[in-house]
C-alpha cells in the first residue's frame, strides 16, 4: 500500500529537512514543471487527476485554479490553509511537523500554474513546532534556490512567508482568513467575487489546504492515472484518515480513500477500549453529522459519506461511546462553536449561544420538553442558506444528528431531571 504523503516522515517524530527531502526525490517536480511544463499545463495535470481538496469541502482543485485570471497584470496571492483548528482534526500538523517541504514544493508548483507572485502559510496559533519547523524549512528553501527571484534560473520568482493566527477558528474559512491576513476582523466576506478573481488585498487568490497541496509535487512526478489508482474510490489518492476517542489506539493513518468506517474502527483504530461500546461517530471532524452502527461499511470518501447523510469533513472520526453522554457531547461542541463565532450575522452569533444554554440546562436537569422543539429549530434556523459562512450550519450538524438517533437520551434527562450518565463520565 502506498503512502506517499507520509512515507518519509520519520517515526520518531523528527522532520524531513531539505537534504533528507531532496534524498528522496524532493523538489524534482518542480524543477520539471520549471523546464518542461507551460503554467496551464500544471492546471491541466491538477483538473485531470480529480484531486479534492482536504480541508473539508472537498472542491475540485484544478478547477479552482483556472478560475484565476492569467490575463490580469499586478500581483497574485497563492495560501496554504493551515489553521488546523475544527476539533477532532490532527492531520495537517502531521505533516507540517513532519514534511515541511514537501508542502512547500507543492505550494510553489502551485503558485507557478497560476502565476502568483507571494505565497503565505497560514499557521494556526497554537501549532508552535510547526511554526518553528516551516520557519526552517522557508529559509532553506530560499538559500537553496527554490524561492525567491528567478527560481532555478527560471523566469519565476516567488516570495513565500509564515503567518501565524491569533487563535480563532474563524480563520480556517476562506475569506475570513483573508480579511485576518490584510489585518482586519476574521469576518467571512460575500461571495461573488470569489478569491479566485479578487481576493487578498482585492487580487486574485488560491487558498488550498496543506494535505490538498501536499499532493501536487507527486501527481506532477507520477501523473494522475498513478493518483487514482491509490483509491478504492472514485475520489482518487489517499487520505489521512483519524480517529479519536474511547479506542484502543487513536491516531492518525495515511490509507486508500475510501476505505470503510469499520475498517478504519477495527483495523487501524484497534477497536473499542475495554468496557466501551461504540454508539456513533462524527466521521470527519466536529462539524459533521453523526452516522451510527448501521453505517460503519459505508466507505469514507466524499460520495460514500454524503450518501449516508454526513460528510467528510477532514476525514478524522470523534467517537461517541456507551458511557458519554450524547447531550453533554454536543453541549460541549456547541459551547465551541458559540465561542467561535465571529458575530457577524445575527443567527449564528444569537443562535448558537442560546442552543448552548439549552443544552446545558438539559444537562444540569432544568430542561423541559418544549426544550427539544427549540433545538429543533434553531437547526432550521442556523441550517445551509441563513448564515454568511458554514460555521453555524457545521455547528448544527451534529445536533441535528444527535437529536434523530439519540433522542431517548435527550428525553431522559427532561423526565430524570438530570444527566443519567453523570456516574460514568468522572
Amino acid at each position: 500500500m502506498e503512502r506517499p504523503l507520509t512515507q518519509h516522515i520519520p517515526d520518531s517524530g523528527a522532520t524531513l529537512h531539505i537534504r533528507e527531502y531532496e534524498a528522496v526525490g524532493g523538489y524534482t517536480a518542480l524543477k520539471k514543471v520549471l523546464r518542461e511544463m507551460e503554467p496551464a499545463q500544471v492546471t491541466t495535470l491538477v483538473k485531470d487527476s480529480k484531486l479534492k481538496g482536504r480541508g473539508g469541502a472537498g472542491f475540485d482543485t484544478g478547477m479552482k485554479w483556472s478560475f484565476v485570471p492569467m490575463n490580469m497584470p499586478g500581483p497574485k496571492y497563492l495560501i496554504a490553509n493551515a489553521d488546523e483548528m475544527e476539533p477532532g482534526t490532527f492531520k495537517d500538523r502531521w505533516l507540517l511537523e513532519g514534511n515541511p517541504h514537501q508542502l512547500l514544493e507543492g505550494m510553489i508548483i502551485a503558485a507557478y500554474a497560476i502565476q502568483a507572485t507571494d505565497a503565505f502559510v497560514f499557521l494556526r496559533w497554537a501549532y508552535k513546532d510547526a511554526a518553528r519547523e516551516m520557519r526552517r524549512a522557508i529559509a532553506d528553501a530560499y538559500t537553496a534556490g527554490y524561492l525567491g527571484k528567478n527560481i532555478l534560473g527560471s523566469s519565476f520568482s516567488l516570495e513565500m512567508q509564515l503567518h501565524t493566527g491569533v487563535g480563532r477558528y474563524m480563520c480556517g474559512e476562506e475569506t475570513a482568513l483573508l480579511n485576518s491576513l490584510e489585518g482586519k476582523r476574521a469576518t467571512p466576506r460575500a461571495k461573488p467575487p470569489f478569491p479566485q478573481v479578487s481576493g487578498l488585498f482585492g487580487k486574485p487568490t488560491i487558498v488550498n489546504n496543506v494535505e490538498t497541496l501536499s499532493w501536487i509535487s507527486h501527481i506532477v512526478n507520477k501523473g494522475e492515472a498513478w493518483f487514482k489508482s491509490l483509491s478504492y474510490t472514485a475520489d482518487g489518492g489517499t487520505k489521512i484518515y483519524g480517529v479519536s476517542g474511547r479506542v484502543n489506539k487513536p491516531g492518525a493513518w495515511e490509507l486508500p480513500m475510501g476505505i470503510t468506517m469499520r475498517e478504519l474502527l477495527e483495523e487501524h483504530a484497534g477497536g473499542m477500549r475495554n468496557g466501551y461500546r461504540f454508539r456513533g461517530a462524527l466521521p470527519g471532524g466536529a462539524s459533521t453529522d453523526f452516522l451510527t452502527e448501521v453505517h460503519l461499511d459505508v466507505k469514507m470518501d466524499f460520495a460514500g459519506v454524503t450518501a449516508a447523510g454526513s460528510r467528510l469533513g477532514t476525514g478524522t472520526m470523534v467517537v461517541l461511546d456507551d458511557h458519554t453522554c450524547p447531550v453533554g457531547f454536543v453541549h460541549n461542541l456547541e459551547h465551541f462553536f458559540a465561542q467561535e463565532s465571529c458575530g457577524f450575522c445575527t443567527p449564528c452569533r444569537e443562535g448558537l449561544p442560546w442552543a448552548e444554554k439549552i443544552l446545558w440546562s438539559l444537562e444540569n436537569g432544568t430542561g423541559v420538553p418544549a426544550d427539544l422543539d427549540l433545538l429543533e429549530m434553531h437547526t432550521q434556523m442556523l441550517g445551509p442558506g441563513n448564515t454568511f459562512c458554514a460555521l453555524a450550519p457545521g455547528a448544527m450538524e451534529p445536533l441535528q444528528s444527535a437529536l434523530k438517533y439519540f433522542r431517548e437520551d435527550f428525553e431522559q434527562h427532561i423526565k430524570e431531571k438530570k444527566c443519567p450518565y453523570a456516574h460514568h463520565q468522572h
